[in-house]
């Protein structure tokens, strides 16, 4: 007969039987035994002081677990194989931390002249090193009613095919209630901040209220920098958890436990509610699951709470919680643009204009359904109105004025520019830029301008009054005519020699000079 441990239930009945006076043999009949091992137990019972005429009364658990004690020792004595596991204990515990399979491990061995069975190493492995034992856990404890809500994502199925045949797959939000469990599922094609922003506020809207707790994964959709401690969010979902009122904790990196109660739900969702169906687009898809929420999903018994998570949530943690926002979001871009050359940065394919000392610099903008904002750091530098893709938002405060004049063709402001220098230049100027496309003569008022500043107000404005009553209106002319107007420069002065340094009268010399020689240096005699 083959070995099967006796249960402390049947130790009981055999005891029991016994002092009823049914016989030995009719017992181990009865219970399925072997003779001799009811034997064994009542012989046990006998040495622990039970006696035939006892009561059944007198089988306490105290008697009972004395007796299998006796019977069943704790451990039976091992093989040879485990004697030669714990003779090569360090061989073996050195390749399962370089992470070699056990099988690999009993053929390593093999090759030394060890032999051990399979199943003898596995035990060894798992009794006396801990291999494959996972550390035991706590149930984390229950929230409060409407204070958590734990999210997850995955993928699904396919819609229905297009005109062209093409069949795109959707993602799920899923959205489980820590306490209630009530489920609620948002079907997606990308999985970005626009989407996880999206599925929240249906997901409030469901709901009919905002939790205070949103537990994700370490999704880069939500999540920019993964950590334990001080995670770092996206701003776009940051900021939308700041205006919703919501806190986010995320999970650590790879640890399914911190979210036990959505982890597995993606199978579930994706076979009990897309599986099968015919779900022609992401709208159709979108309803189903609403209904599957509330009508199926809600109303089935859930086996860890034995209620049905619809009424559960509305008899518990509605109450408790926030009511669910009527006015929607608005949905933030957050981009990091650079600023070009042209003191412009694009953002949403739109080109904005930023002050000159940013050129080259990396900012922070943000871009709602009217504005867009420019950050340098914590500070605003710039704020804009929305444009449409393709347009410019242009503030000239932004450009140094000498070259906006020309870029934005603003010919009023340059003919006000010439007045500045007198009222002939401001007639020339604007004479020059007077008829049609004008902007095409801002050459010559910025040549007009060139000579103000190489001659000076008073002459050019002179020489434009002249120009104009000649009505000469050329730039090249009038140049001319203060390049000959112009006094002619003062003679140089005489180069005066100085006196040489060796220079001495005649009188110091022992010869005289001739007469003629004195006479040419002056000397009367």
């Amino acid at each position: 007969m083959a070995y099967r441990e006796v249960t402390m239930l049947e130790v009981k009945e055999v005891l029991r039987l016994w002092l009823t006076g049914v016989r030995k043999k009719r017992i181990a009949a009865q219970l399925g035994l072997n003779v001799k091992t009811v034997r064994r137990y009542l012989r046990a019972a006998q040495a622990h002081g039970l006696t035939i005429a006892a009561s059944p009364d007198q089988l306490d658990d105290g008697l009972l677990a004395a007796v299998v004690s006796t019977v069943q020792p704790g451990t039976r004595p091992h093989g040879e194989g485990w004697a030669a596991c714990a003779a090569h204990r360090g061989v073996i515990e050195g390749y399962l931390r370089a992470d070699v399979r056990l099988s690999k491990i009993r053929t390593l061995l093999r090759r030394q002249g060890v032999e051990i069975s399979y199943p003898t190493l596995r035990r060894f492995a798992l009794e006396e090193l801990g291999w494959g034992r996972a550390a035991p856990t706590i149930p984390l404890a229950d929230c409060g009613p409407g204070e958590e809500v734990q999210l997850d994502t995955g993928w699904m199925t396919h819609v229905a095919p297009d005109a062209l045949g093409r069949r795109r797959r959707f993602r799920a939000w899923i959205f489980t209630p820590v306490l209630s469990r009530y489920r609620f599922v948002f079907p997606v094609f990308r999985e970005t901040t626009e989407t996880a922003i999206e599925a929240c506020e249906a997901a409030w809207a469901f709901f009919h209220s905002v939790f205070r707790v949103l537990i994700p994964d370490n999704t880069k959709t939500i999540v920019q920098r993964a950590d334990p401690l001080e995670p770092r969010f996206t701003p776009a979902f940051l900021e939308y958890a700041q205006a919703r009122g919501f806190v986010i904790d995320p999970t650590r990196v790879r640890r399914p436990r911190d979210k036990a109660r959505v982890e597995r739900a993606v199978p579930t969702v994706r076979d009990d509610c897309f599986g099968g169906e015919v779900l022609i687009d992401l709208a159709q898809a979108r309803a189903h699951a609403v209904q599957w929420c509330r009508e199926d999903y809600g109303l089935r018994r859930h086996r860890r709470t034995l209620r049905a998570p619809r009424e559960h949530f509305e008899a518990v943690e509605q109450p408790a919680l926030r009511p669910a926002p009527t006015a929607p979001y608005d949905i933030p871009l957050w981009c990091e643009p650079k600023v070009a050359r042209d003191q412009h940065a694009q953002v949403a394919r739109g080109l904005y204009s930023l002050p000159t000392e940013y050129v080259g610099h990396t900012l922070q903008a943000r871009a709602d359904a009217t504005t867009v904002r420019f950050y340098a750091g914590a500070v605003c530098v710039k704020v804009h109105a929305r444009v449409p893709p393709g347009q410019r938002a242009f503030d000239r405060a932004d450009f140094p004025v000498d070259k906006t004049i020309y870029a934005l063709r603003d010919v009023e402001s340059l003919a006000r520019r010439a007045e500045g220098h007198g009222p002939a230049v401001g007639h020339f100027a604007r004479a020059l830029l007077a008829g049609d496309l004008p902007w095409t003569r801002m050459r010559q008022a910025y040549a007009l301008l060139g000579l103000v500043r190489r001659y000076g107000d008073a002459r050019v404005n002179a020489a434009c009054e002249t120009a104009l009553a000649a009505e000469m209106l050329s730039v090249h002319r009038l140049a001319r005519l203060l390049a000959l107007a112009t006094a002619p420069a003062p003679p140089p002065p005489a180069r005066v020699l100085p006196l040489a340094r060796y220079l001495r009268p005649a009188t110091h010399y022992a010869l005289p000079l001739p007469a003629v020689a004195r006479r040419e240096e002056g000397d009367p005699t």
